[in-house]
């Protein structure tokens, strides 16, 4: 009986000639696609999937042709937010397009093949034991999603990241250092705490790091047509570039506004609010987004 040490190679089980076929596949796939932002957290509930449907739709109320990816397989809300549950995926000649927003958002989610009343399994071998290799099956499914969907030509494939900072790094090796990461955060002490981790765990690798946005920063009172504190801080409120401890740049605050939430719930497009502060916060951090990643092409890490 041979050891592990006496396997040669992959022991004949052509597993590293099939993971090169579909790296070659992804590479051809996002060819055209010019920048790659993953938008994590590594704390959940800090509104971080709002605000990346949001903020592309502030990016592409600029002319940009933008997509979402929402790899959060098993929580997906990009669907419902985007307004494409139940939207059919066409097969096409050679890969399969991808259904659009309103305002012609490319956007795949799980939640548009599985009822919000649904889990997607990955089937174990052994009972009791799909932690094992849970992780492996969710990465070779988004290996199969890049390398089957028409991604076509964009400016910009945001990555919509489960929550938990080893999920951000796993992320981060499977992408690629070409991925850029823009990290969530709320004010909150605790928030800003999983964030650093993040931080630290994505500063060993060769991704950049954009920078990040404080979300729910205060939030839009209607009636007297201001922003009021949401959370308790010991540091004075203020609506831009809030000291936050983070060692990386803030892109911008964002404050939370009742009213996106019930857009998001039925699927409205941010274009179709009037205009707001947060629609305004969220052009800013758009803005700043583009700055830094012409800055990177310029730059790169």
């Amino acid at each position: 009986m041979k050891s592990y040490h006496d396997i040669v190679g992959d022991g004949g089980s052509r597993i590293l000639e099939q993971v090169a076929e579909q790296r070659a596949r992804i590479t051809d796939g996002l060819a055209g696609v010019r920048h790659l932002v993953a938008v994590g957290s590594g704390k959940g509930g800090v509104g971080k999937s709002t605000l990346t449907l949001h903020l592309a739709g502030a990016l592409r109320a600029r002319g940009l042709r933008i997509a979402i990816l929402d790899a959060d397989f098993n929580g997906p809300s990009q669907a419902r937010m985007a307004g494409v549950q139940g939207a059919l995926f066409v097969p096409g000649s050679h890969q399969v397009s991808l259904p659009r927003t309103r305002d012609g958002i490319a956007v795949f989610s799980m939640g548009s093949v599985i009822p919000e009343s649904e889990a997607l399994e990955f089937e174990s071998a052994a009972h009791g034991e799909s932690h094992t290799w849970r992780a492996t099956r969710e990465f070779a499914l988004l290996g199969e999603i890049l390398g089957a969907f028409e991604w076509g030509a964009l400016d910009l494939l945001m990555f919509d990241l489960p929550p938990g900072a080893e999920r951000t790094v796993q992320y981060a090796d499977f992408l690629g250092p070409r991925t850029s990461f823009l990290l969530v955060t709320i004010p909150s002490e605790v928030a800003r705490g999983v964030v650093a981790r993040s931080v630290a765990a994505l500063s060993k690798g060769p991704n950049r790091i954009l920078g990040y946005v404080e979300n729910m920063s205060g939030y839009y009172c209607r009636d007297c047509n201001a922003i009021k504190p949401l959370f308790v801080s010991p540091e004075p409120f203020d609506t831009q570039d809030r000291p936050s401890g983070l060692e990386i740049p803030c892109l911008g605050t964002v404050p939370f506004d009742p009213e996106l939430a019930r857009h998001c719930d039925r699927g409205i497009p941010l274009a179709e609010l009037p205009d707001t502060p947060v629609g305004r916060a969220l052009e800013h951090v758009a803005q700043q987004l583009l700055d830094s990643l012409e800055s990177t092409m310029e730059h790169p890490r």
